[in-house]
């Protein structure tokens, strides 16, 4: 077990989320950055889809009351266990009755405490991830509060003797100010007009601070629209469309100075234009993107966001071969 003694800023439970009910109206929610949160699962010799803890920009105090192995992956903070520093991105043991604490993240925005067998919850609807914005999932489908007590799995065999195992740099994430995140164009971007394109993608975005699980802001041009007779049923904005479903990462242009990336928790369907939609792959780097940082959009082909996800699964293929001194 484990008790939180300290949620800091805002604290849940995740794992790699709820799929295939988004169509019902049902987001994924999970990790927002899963690679980060992967690699955490990975390291411990987990499946990557056991359930871990995402921290906000300030992290949490835990006291443990069992012993344990831990893996701390995701935007760097400082980590300590009682007084001491201890790394991120390496397995570290903890006995019953050791303090963990975390200061605030130093860049990017959500770090990861994954343990070994995984943090114990009843699953809602196949996942333990919270849904905060409709309160189910997880811990009564919220963020933690101060005193929460939660199960921990048993340690997996032998995972003690992989204490000081570590992710090797090269497949650490790297957070910065600025970020390049790759657009398949659609659904009805032909609604905006050839200079709305351009200041699409010839703009350096700044991430807006009413950024969250839900979605993503950026502000930093204006997208001028096509004249258009809306069809019936749509409205009369410039704005809307005829209601379409929503996929993940999908960016919205609901008025002239502001677009909407969704996430992990987002609704999934409504009447806004489209201008694109973010690969995959890319959705981790959106997820720690900092309030005041910028994002620059490139537009790429289906066919090269379909080798992007490729490439990204075999990284991870290969890391977790490394880790399990499999010849690669």
């Amino acid at each position: 077990m484990l008790k939180v003694l300290d949620t800091g800023l805002n604290t849940t439970i995740q794992d790699m989320g709820r799929n295939g009910l988004y169509h019902l109206g049902v987001p994924p929610s999970g990790a927002a950055d899963k690679y980060s949160f992967q690699l955490g699962n990975l390291l411990l010799g987990n499946p990557v889809h056991y359930a871990g803890l995402e921290m906000t920009l300030l992290g949490a105090a835990i006291e443990f009351r069992k012993k344990t192995v831990i893996a701390v992956t995701g935007a760097p903070m400082d980590v300590y266990l009682n007084h001491g520093k201890i790394p991120m991105w390496e397995n570290v043991k903890v006995e019953e009755g050791d303090v963990l604490s975390f200061k605030s993240a130093q860049s990017g925005v959500r770090t990861y405490l994954c343990v070994s067998g995984g943090i114990l919850v009843p699953e809602m609807l196949g996942s333990k991830s919270t849904y905060s914005l409709n309160q189910f999932g997880a811990y009564i489908g919220k963020k933690l509060v101060n005193g929460t007590e939660l199960g921990l799995g048993e340690p997996l065999p032998g995972v003690f003797k992989q204490v000081g195992k570590r992710i090797p740099p090269t497949y650490t994430p790297q957070f910065g100010d600025r970020v390049d995140i790759r657009v398949v164009m659609g659904l009805s971007s032909y609604r905006l007009s050839d200079e709305g394109i351009k200041a699409f993608l010839n703009t350096e975005w700044r991430v807006s601070a009413e950024s969250n699980r839900v979605a993503c802001r950026y502000k930093g041009a204006t997208i001028s629209y096509k004249k258009f007779e809306p069809p019936f049923g749509a409205g009369s904005g410039s704005s809307n469309v005829v209601d379409i479903a929503y996929p993940i990462g999908v960016l919205m242009v609901p008025n002239s100075e502001e677009i909407i990336m969704l996430l992990n928790d987002a609704t999934t369907g409504g009447g806004f234009v489209t201008v694109g939609t973010a690969i995959s792959p890319d959705l981790d780097k959106v997820s720690q993107s900092r309030p005041n940082s910028t994002t620059r959009f490139i537009a790429v082909t289906v066919d090269q966001a379909i080798t992007a996800r490729l490439e990204k699964k075999k990284k991870l293929l290969k890391l977790t071969e490394l880790l399990d001194g499999r010849p690669i």
